[in-house]
C-alpha cells in the first residue's frame, strides 16, 4: 500500500521510500485518523532528498525487513519532505529542541500521540546498532511504544508543558520604548565577537554561509562607514569563494563546510543558498571595488544554475544530492594521477599549485579542490607571467569539467518550490541587472513566468510543483520572497503586470497571515490545516526570516503604490518583533533591514522615459551604489500604473527622475549630475 501512496507523490524524497518494507503514509487526514482509531503512536520521519544522513538511515533501517516489521506492528509511520512541508518541520524541529535540549537536524525522528499529534519523544539519526551513545533504532522503537502504553499519564503531562512552551515562544511581550537604531550597532558588535578573523565566517566548524548576516554587515558597513562590518562580510565572501565550499569547476556553492577553513563541504547543493549568495556577491561587487573574484563567482553560479538546475518549463529545481554511486562527494573529488593524465605538464603544474594537488590529500585519500595560493604567487614561483597562469588554469578547468561531466551525477530533486525559486529569481535578476546580462534576466523571467502560470490560483499561491502539478497551501516565505523577487525583476525590466501581482500578493499576505491581535505574520495562512502549533517565526535560519522579508517588501509596496495599509502592517510586525530584536539583535538580522527602512527610509528612484535614453542613468546606478536603493525605469507608454507612479510624468527624448524617501519626493531632475552627491557611498 505504501508504494501506491508514495509513488504518486510530487516529492522525490517520498518516492525514494515508496519501495521500503515500511508501510509509509504521507502526512494526510487518513493516516492521522488511522492512528487515532487504532490508538497507535505516530512515527514521524522528516527529511529531504539531498540529505546524506537521511539516505544512511533509510539504507540501514527503513530498507531492513526486520526493522520495518517492528515499525509496522507498533506505529502508524508517516514520511514528510521538509521542503514541501516546512510548517511541520518548523513545529517538530522546535519541539525536538525543547524535548532533547539540543538542536535538531535531518533525518528528524519524532514520536507523536495519536489524539493530537503532540510529540512526546524526538531525535534525529538513530543507528541500527548501539553506537556513539545512541541506542539501536529497533530497541528505541520497542522502548518508546512501551512507554506510550505504560506511561500515558506522564506523557500527557509532558505534552501539556510542551504545548505551553511552544505557545510562549511566539508570545508578544510589551516593548520598552519605540524601535530605534540600537539593535543595528549591537548586532554588528555581537557578530564581531563571533567572527573568525583568519578564515571568515562565525564560530568554528561546521560553518554555514549565513547570507542574510553577510548582507546586513555589508550594508551596515557601507551606510555607517563601519570598516569592521564591511571587512567581516568581504573576508567571508572571499574565503567562501576560494574555499572548497565553492565548486571551482562547475559553479555553485555547497550547503556548508564541515571544517573552519571552508575546505571540505557537505556536498549537497541547495537552490536557496545559491540564490541568496548570487544576490550577495553581485551586491558586493557593485559596492566594493568591482573585484574580479566576485564577478567570477556570479558567472559560474549563474552558469551552473542555467545548465543543471533550470527545468525546460522554466522553474528552478530544488537541490542536488551530496552522494553519487553511494558515496558522499564522489562526483566532486579527484585522484591526483587522474588529474595529471587529463592535463598537459604546464596546466598540471599551475593547477596543482593553485588547488593543492601538490599537498597531501584532503578528503579520504583524494583531493577536493580548494584554493591555496593566488595566481601572482604561482607566476612568480614558476617564472611565468600572470596572464599565462590564468590561461593555463582556465584550460585546465575546462578539461577537468568535461571529464567530470562523464561521471555518474548526483541525484537531483526536481521539485519546484515557490520560496526557493523566488530567492533564485531575485539572485539572477540582481546579478543580471548589475552585470548587464540579458541571458541571466531571461532565465529569471522564465522562472517567474512559470510560478505565475502554475503556482498562482487567483490571489492564492501554491507552494510546490513537479512536472507542472502544483499543490499545497503556500507559506509566509512563499508570499514574502516572491514579492521581493518581483521587485528585483521590475528594476531590471519594468512590468506593470508584475507590480499588480505583487500588490495582490501583498494584500493577501496581510489578510491571511497577519496576527491581528499582536502584529507580525504567522508562517501558515488562516485557512491552513490546523496543526498542534501555529508558528510565527521572526529569527533567521538558512533562509531569511519571512517576517523580515515581509516587512521590507510591504514598505516598498507602500512607497510604490501609495497605499498606507502596507506600511502600517509592516510597522505592526516590527513592533511585535521589537522585544526579541532588542534582546538578541544578532539572532534577528533579517529584521534589521526593515528596521532601518522604518527609521531611515531607503531611496526610491523612479525614472520615466524611453529605456533607450537611459544609458547615463544606468551608468550612474552601475558605478554609484547605494545600499538599499531601488530604482525603477518605467517607460512612458506603461499602463496600469498606481496613481503615485502615473503622476510622475516623463518626457520624450530623455529621462525624468524622481527621488523619494518614504512619502517624500524631491523635485524631478533630468540628468544624474543633478542628484545630490550623497548618492555615492
Amino acid at each position: 500500500m505504501s508504494q501506491q501512496r508514495l509513488h504518486s507523490s510530487t516529492s522525490p524524497y517520498l518516492q525514494q521510500h515508496a519501495d521500503n518494507p515500511v508501510d509509509w503514509w504521507p502526512w494526510c487526514p487518513e493516516a492521522l485518523a488511522l492512528a487515532k482509531s487504532e490508538n497507535k503512536p505516530i512515527l514521524l520521519s522528516i527529511g529531504y532528498s539531498a540529505c546524506h544522513w537521511c539516505h544512511v538511515m533509510a539504507h540501514e533501517s527503513f530498507e531492513d525487513p526486520a526493522t520495518a516489521e517492528i515499525m509496522n506492528a507498533l506505529y502508524v509511520n508517516i514520511k514528510v519532505d521538509r521542503e514541501e512541508r516546512p510548517d511541520l518541520d518548523k513545529i517538530y524541529q522546535t519541539a525536538h529542541q525543547l524535548l532533547a535540549r539540543r538542536a535538531g537536524g535531518w533525518p528528524l525522528t519524532v514520536f507523536l500521540t495519536p489524539e493530537d499529534q503532540t510529540p512526546f519523544f524526538a531525535g534525529t539519526y538513530f543507528p541500527p546498532q548501539p553506537r556513539h551513545g545512541l541506542p539501536s533504532f529497533r530497541d528505541l522503537l520497542r522502548q518508546i511504544e512501551k512507554a506510550f502504553r505504560e506511561q500515558r499519564e506522564a506523557i500527557e503531562e509532558q505534552n501539556g508543558a510542551l504545548i505551553d512552551a511552544l505557545s510562549r515562544l511566539d508570545a508578544t511581550a510589551t516593548a520598552e520604548g519605540k524601535p530605534n537604531a540600537d539593535p543595528i550597532t549591537e548586532a554588528a558588535a555581537q557578530l564581531a565577537g563571533q567572527f573568525d578573523s583568519e578564515h571568515g565566517g562565525f564560530g568554528g566548524a561546521p560553518k554555514f554561509p549565513h547570507p542574510i548576516t553577510l548582507r546586513f554587515l555589508l550594508r551596515h558597513g557601507l551606510r555607517d562607514d563601519d570598516t569592521e562590518s564591511r571587512h567581516m562580510a568581504l573576508l567571508t565572501l572571499e574565503s567562501m569563494a576560494t574555499g572548497g565550499i565553492n565548486d571551482h569547476l562547475g559553479g555553485g556553492f555547497c550547503r556548508y563546510s564541515v571544517d573552519a577553513l571552508w575546505m571540505i563541504p557537505h556536498f549537497e547543493k541547495m537552490l536557496y543558498d545559491n540564490g541568496q549568495l548570487l544576490s550577495l556577491y553581485a551586491e558586493a561587487w557593485a559596492s566594493c571595488g568591482q573585484r574580479p573574484l566576485f564577478k567570477h563567482v556570479c558567472e559560474r553560479t549563474a552558469e551552473w544554475l542555467m545548465r543543471d538546475m533550470q527545468s525546460p518549463a522554466g522553474g528552478y529545481f530544488a537541490s542536488l544530492d551530496a552522494d553519487s554511486e553511494g558515496e558522499e562527494g564522489c562526483f566532486y573529488v579527484w585522484d591526483r594521477d587522474q588529474v595529471a593524465s587529463l592535463l598537459d605538464a604546464d596546466e598540471y603544474r599551475v593547477f596543482a599549485a593553485r588547488f593543492g594537488l601538490d599537498r597531501p590529500p584532503n578528503f579520504e585519500g583524494r583531493w577536493h579542490l580548494h584554493t591555496y595560493t593566488d595566481t601572482d604567487k604561482i607566476a612568480a614561483e614558476i617564472k611565468l607571467d600572470a596572464s599565462t597562469v590564468r590561461r593555463l588554469l582556465a584550460s585546465a578547468r575546462r578539461k577537468l569539467f568535461d571529464a567530470r561531466e562523464k561521471r555518474v551525477r548526483p541525484g537531483r530533486d526536481e521539485k519546484i518550490l515557490t520560496s526557493w525559486n523566488a530567492l533564485m529569481i531575485k539572485g539572477m535578476a540582481t546579478a543580471g541587472r548589475v552585470f548587464q546580462r540579458d541571458d541571466w534576466l531571461d532565465s529569471a523571467e522564465r522562472a517567474l513566468s512559470y510560478l505565475l502560470e502554475y503556482h498562482v490560483e487567483g490571489d492564492r499561491l501554491l507552494a510546490s510543483s513537479r512536472d507542472g502539478e502544483a499543490h499545497l497551501n503556500a507559506y509566509l516565505d512563499d508570499y514574502a520572497y516572491l514579492i521581493d523577487a518581483i521587485f528585483e525583476m521590475i528594476q531590471a525590466r519594468w512590468s506593470s503586470h508584475y507590480l499588480e501581482t505583487a500588490q495582490r500578493l501583498g494584500t493577501r499576505l496581510i489578510e491571511q497571515f497577519e496576527d491581528g491581535a499582536n502584529g507580525g505574520f504567522f508562517f501558515t495562512s488562516n485557512d491552513h490545516e490546523t496543526l498542534v502549533h501555529r508558528p510565527k517565526p521572526i529569527g533567521d535560519d538558512a533562509v531569511p526570516s519571512g517576517n523580515g522579508v515581509a516587512i521590507e517588501t510591504l514598505q516598498t509596496l507602500s512607497a510604490l503604490t501609495g497605499d498606507p495599509a502596507f506600511h502600517a502592517a509592516a510597522e505592526r510586525a516590527l513592533n511585535a518583533a521589537w522585544p526579541a530584536l532588542a534582546r538578541t539583535p544578532y539572532a534577528h538580522v533579517g529584521l534589521l533591514e526593515g528596521l532601518h527602512g522604518l527609521l531611515d527610509p531607503p531611496e526610491l528612484l523612479i525614472l520615466r522615459g524611453d529605456p533607450a535614453d537611459a544609458s547615463a542613468w544606468r551608468e550612474m546606478l552601475h558605478h554609484r551604489y547605494l545600499a538599499g536603493r531601488r530604482a525603477f525605469l518605467i517607460p512612458l507608454d506603461a499602463t496600469g500604473l498606481p496613481e503615485t507612479l502615473a503622476a510622475k510624468h516623463g518626457e520624450p527624448g530623455g529621462i525624468v527622475a524622481y527621488r523619494c524617501r518614504g512619502t517624500l519626493c524631491e523635485p524631478p531632475v533630468r540628468t544624474p549630475d543633478e542628484l545630490e552627491p550623497a548618492n555615492s557611498p
